[in-house]
């Protein structure tokens, strides 16, 4: 079921918005070559801390999950699309890294994700990044009211295919509110003036996933979270939380 939210409720879920905004500033400052993933688990968890916020990641459990997710970030690195858990793996010079997060405040929720390369960058990763970020752009601008889901996924998908990036096939936005993942689904890619029609009150995130190779392939990683590309190509993952409203796109996780 698709929930319109009030207006007072988008102010609610832009302040939980926000602690995920500090959170993934604070992760991006911590990240430097040698810090481990769970460090940076770390440093998320305490901004949640200090806003007396909880992590919706913490301890959730899809149907495809193997085990319950133990984190409160997905820290994906290269070749890893989204998902990845934090380990204590340390990070390498170059390294291609995205951190998805997200927050529970005052009953709302909220969820973000950045992509950026550690040390010194490779070119293509920073296309490839420049690229998801024009994506989501493009995204944000066509959730307008009396578009339909459809027109956001179409935006997504032209900006990705036009650059020749690969888009992983059944992942993609959603809605959000009192849970982080309500309806409705949010493709990065579609066909314009199809699906549900915009109105106002309605909370999508949207997040395009793009990979370097130009293919969609993917597959899970052992720890049955963590999705790779099958070509070994590196990826990017960016994503935020978006309330339309007459006035146009209201980004709520804004950084």
């Amino acid at each position: 079921m698709v929930e319109l939210k009030t207006d007072a409720s988008i102010d609610a879920m832009y302040e939980a918005g926000q602690v995920v905004g500090r959170a993934l500033s604070a992760v991006r400052k911590a990240a430097d070559v040698g810090v481990s993933l769970l460090d940076l688990d770390e440093v998320a968890r305490e901004v949640l801390r200090e806003a007396g916020a909880t992590s919706p990641f913490l301890g959730y459990r899809p149907s495809f999950a193997p085990t319950p997710f133990p984190a409160v970030i997905c820290a994906s690195v290269n070749d890893a699309i989204v998902h990845g858990i934090p380990t204590s793996y340390r990070l390498r010079d170059g390294d291609l890294v995205s951190i998805d997060c997200g927050a529970h405040l005052g009953g709302w929720a909220g969820d973000s994700a950045i992509s950026f390369v550690v040390g010194e960058p490779r070119p293509a990763d920073l296309r490839l990044i420049e690229t998801a970020e024009r994506a989501l752009k493009a995204g944000i601008e066509a959730a307008v009211v009396g578009n339909r889901v459809g027109d956001i996924a179409h935006a997504v998908g032209s900006v990705c295919r036009a650059a020749g990036y690969g888009v992983p096939d059944g992942f993609g936005g959603h809605g959000i509110g009192r849970h982080m993942h309500e309806d409705p689904s949010v493709p990065n890619e579609g066909r314009p003036g199809r699906g549900l029609p915009l109105r106002h009150g309605l909370v999508l995130a949207i997040e395009p996933m793009l990979t370097g190779g130009g293919k969609d392939g993917y597959h899970a990683a052992p720890d049955g979270w963590t999705l790779r590309t099958d070509d070994g190509s590196r990826a990017a993952h960016v994503e935020h939380t978006v309330a339309i409203t007459n006035a146009g796109p209201r980004v709520l996780t804004a950084r």
